[in-house]
């Protein structure tokens, strides 16, 4: 009996530690594979971490963020480019010409602005505004602002370009229209004809002044021209003089709102010669890198842009492709 029960211990006791030992490994297993699970997300994270980074790279180094900041560490020349109509709102507008061009200025390795203009005028107001930060601005960092117009740069963008240091234009630029005009319609005869009568209530006499429903007279004329037309086109005189100063030629043409060509604007003393922003920035400022401050834009005012222009680019090659446009092309 006792062999037996020797027997029956020593089996339980294998069992007992065959169990003991099944629960180790499948402890171990376990253990095991969730060194191997953490292996492996441990792997996954650094994956997906570098890929994070090189799309973010990748991204910085395509949209130019990343070249800027690196070439703002050493000398550059700073680049403002306004463009379109100027007006308060949109196309070229004081306060965001401004707020670039103050940036422009700011900063530290930049050896000069070059503002790049491409506009037929606009605003008499927002010329001025943009006109007198320039020299505040210039008189501020002591730095020059060097102005490079492209196709056109007229009436008030000119305005604005008497306030740079110097001016450079193509050959074929548009410069000029030292000038202020107002336009209306006059649409009497018409209403008589159709009949129809026009009713204007107002306190104040001269409160419908210009109404193009009723028939002008003298004094209205007058006031338009005398208090209106030639006091802002005398502020557009004495600006483009204390800009130009003595390279401005005695032409009796010269403030009478006349465009010019390149040479013969700078003939006239109205530009100091033909070059673009590369010209002026390796040949007089001394430096190869630029770098270009604009406002960011929205997607949809991308979107915006590229219809309107899209849109424009169809108009003009249907009215103007068989005109004597087409010459200049």
């Amino acid at each position: 009996m006792s062999g037996l029960f020797d027997f029956f211990k020593n089996k339980n006791d294998n069992i007992k530690r065959s169990s003991e030992e099944q629960l180790a490994d499948i402890a171990n297993e376990f253990v095991r594979q969730n060194k191997s699970k953490r292996r492996w997300r441990i792997l996954l994270s650094l994956l997906f971490f570098g890929y994070i980074v090189s799309v973010s790279y990748v991204s910085l180094r395509e949209s130019g963020i990343l070249q800027d900041a690196m070439e703002k560490e050493s000398p550059f020349v700073a680049e403002v480019l306004l463009s379109g109509v100027i007006q308060s709102t949109g196309g070229i507008n004081a306060d965001d010409a401004i707020e670039l061009l103050q940036e422009a200025f700011e900063a530290e390795n930049a050896k000069a602005v070059i503002l790049r203009l491409n506009s037929p005028g606009g605003s008499p107001v927002q010329s001025s505004r943009i006109y007198k930060a320039i020299n505040r601005l210039k008189a501020k960092f002591d730095k020059k602002l060097y102005v490079v117009a492209e196709d056109v740069c007229a009436s008030g963008c000119y305005y604005i370009a008497a306030a740079a240091d110097e001016i450079y234009t193509d050959e074929s630029s548009i410069i000029g229209s030292i000038g202020v005009v107002m336009s209306s319609f006059g649409v009497v005869d018409a209403m008589k004809k159709i009949g129809i009568e026009r009713r204007l209530y107002t306190a104040g006499k001269n409160k419908g002044l210009g109404d193009m429903f009723l028939p002008e007279d003298e004094a209205t004329i007058n006031h338009i021209q005398t208090q209106i037309l030639d006091k802002s086109h005398q502020n557009f005189i004495n600006a483009v003089k204390e800009g130009r100063g003595d390279r401005l030629k005695d032409n009796k043409d010269l403030f009478t709102g006349l465009v010019w060509l390149g040479q013969d604007a700078y003939d006239l003393g109205l530009i100091d010669g033909i070059g673009d922003a590369n010209f002026v920035a390796t040949e007089l400022v001394g430096v190869k890198t630029r770098i270009l401050y604009e406002k960011e834009k929205t997607l949809l005012e991308e979107l915006t842009e590229a219809s309107a222009k899209n849109i424009a680019l169809v108009i003009s090659n249907q009215f103007f492709s068989k005109s004597w446009m087409s010459t200049l092309q």
